[in-house]
């Protein structure tokens, strides 16, 4: 062998291994390569990473249409001159959160005790309803922002214990035996922030629309009380003047009336 050719061989041998190291900690070989209890926390984590897309895509795909239908019942229902036609409207536009809300308030516009008090306690019933609804999956988010770095924290744990049961097998310290395991423990880690940091955006995210749409909607709300309660009382003094007509209004407050029922499904 040529003797100036001894020291390119001597200086390329780190570089090897060193390749051969980057190798051996890439985080996809890590995540690939281990085993047991971290491996089970590794794919437990991908599951909370991707639901946790699949939840944010969703919800905001379904409060765009809410948001949308509501407004287009909105703008509609200024056109409305009487109650009447509010509730027609509603009827024609049920997947809107306001034509549920204004359909919830005529169920009840035939109760011969009615009041403005009971129609308002009415509409926000209904709005928790609309908001119960749009804030479906949010538990999920929050738990898993919650609990996913402690379960990656868990992985990193066991990954350590894992690291020193190797020293005292191999009764050596050096970096090729605990090397892995720690890799191991540091990607279990990682893999919860990944999860978590996502979960907590998108949490925060959705609930701010869900607020936002929750106050149109209780605007909203206020509006057709009064409408509705102004329009109702309007009737009833119509038919205590033509006594008359009183017989039929009072004979369809008795089939459950109001100023227009629905059709049931």
């Amino acid at each position: 062998m040529n003797p100036a050719e001894t020291p390119a061989l001597v200086n390329a041998t780190p570089v090897v291994e060193a390749a051969h190291a980057a190798k051996a900690l890439n985080p996809v070989d890590l995540m690939l390569g281990s085993s047991g209890v971290v491996l089970v926390v590794l794919l437990l984590l991908i599951v909370a990473s991707t639901l946790v897309w699949i939840i944010w895509v969703a919800k905001t795909l379904q409060l765009g249409r809410l948001r949308r239908a509501h407004r287009a019942f909105e703008e509609a229902s200024t056109s409305c001159s009487t109650g009447a036609d509010l509730v027609a409207l509603a009827d024609r536009n049920k997947a809107a959160p306001g034509a549920r809300v204004v359909l919830a308030l005529n169920r009840r516009l035939g109760d011969p005790a009615l009041t403005q008090d009971l129609l308002t306690a009415i509409a926000e019933r209904a709005q928790a309803d609309e908001e119960q609804r749009a804030s479906a999956l949010m538990p999920t988010l929050s738990s898993i922002a919650s609990a996913s770095p402690f379960i990656g924290l868990f992985g990193t744990v066991w990954g350590i214990m894992d690291a020193f049961l190797r020293i005292g097998v191999e009764k050596s310290a050096s970096l090729p035996v605990v090397a892995p395991a720690i890799g191991e423990a540091l990607i279990a880690t990682a893999f919860g922030l990944v999860a978590a940091i996502p979960a907590t955006v998108a949490y925060n995210f959705v609930d701010r629309k869900i607020g936002e749409g929750s106050e149109e909607l209780r605007a909203s709300a206020d509006i057709w009380v009064a409408q509705l309660y102004a329009d109702e009382m309007q009737g009833r003094a119509r038919a205590a003047m033509h006594p008359s007509h009183g017989v039929h209004a009072a004979a369809g407050m008795h089939h459950g009336g109001g100023i227009h029922r629905a059709p049931e499904e």
